[in-house]
């Protein structure tokens, strides 16, 4: 038995470092921190993206501002239709003016002279047609100008001096939309519907209903302009104004 005990002793030597050594190992085992799991803590993520408040409310502000945006810009592409409809219906009443004006002067040229004898003369004066024509141009040079101030004195000062005149329904409709131009609304609704009132068979009140509708718009009189677009709708059927009006009661309903 001794020489067994003195080789176990003999051997212990040996055995006790390999021991220690897996002591060691596994205490140093135990001292690492547990795994985590990567959600954990997270919740299970819907559709495989965590959503937390933040990013919800993130969501929610840009597809809040994408909307928007939308209709800012559905509200930009039907104002820019509208000038350009406006733009193009001021050249041609433009045209349609010039073209008047060159008429008018043609018949004064063509019409007959008849001398007056001298007691006519004496107190009838022929109507000077020139200066009338003159003075009904310069007035809308200045409209053309951009100077709407110069322009609304000018056509009133036609207006006063040329009552009859046949650019007198013109006159009027330029001054108020030179009102119209310098966004003085209250202003052009009450002169474009005296022109409707004083020259009610004049060729103008279809372009004075678009424009008193247009200021009604302005002054956020919805009910009445769609009133007075419908009025230009019955009364003045396949007229230029008369399909504007059509088309502005489309975007109003």
């Amino acid at each position: 038995m001794k020489w067994v005990l003195s080789l176990m002793v003999a051997a212990g030597v040996s055995m006790v470092a390999p021991v220690q050594w897996a002591q060691a190992a596994d205490m140093a085992e135990m001292s690492q921190p547990l795994p985590v799991a990567a959600d954990a803590g997270l919740g299970k993520p819907e559709n495989g993206v965590q959503q937390t408040p933040s990013v919800l409310n993130l969501l929610r502000e840009i597809e809040t501002l994408k909307a928007e945006v939308a209709a800012l810009r559905g509200l930009t592409e039907v104002q820019a239709h509208q000038l350009d409809t406006l733009d193009k219906r001021q050249t041609d009443l433009y045209a349609d003016l010039d073209q008047r004006l060159t008429d008018l002067a043609k018949e004064a040229k063509a019409a007959p002279v008849v001398m007056p004898t001298p007691s006519a003369a004496s107190s009838v004066s022929p109507p000077d047609t020139q200066a009338e024509s003159a003075a009904y141009e310069a007035a809308l040079k200045l409209f053309r100008e951009d100077n709407y101030k110069g322009a609304i004195a000018d056509f009133k000062a036609f207006l006063k001096t040329y009552p009859d005149s046949a650019l007198a329904p013109n006159a009027q409709y330029w001054i108020g939309y030179s009102y119209y131009a310098l966004k003085d609304y209250a202003s052009s609704l009450a002169q474009q519907q005296k022109l409707v009132a004083v020259y009610p068979a004049s060729a103008k009140v279809p372009d004075a209903l678009l424009n008193i509708a247009t200021n009604e718009i302005a002054l956020n009189k919805l009910a009445a302009a769609r009133k007075t677009l419908e009025k230009l709708v019955a009364q003045y059927p396949g007229t230029p104004a008369a399909d504007l009006a059509s088309r502005r009661l489309a975007t109003l309903k």
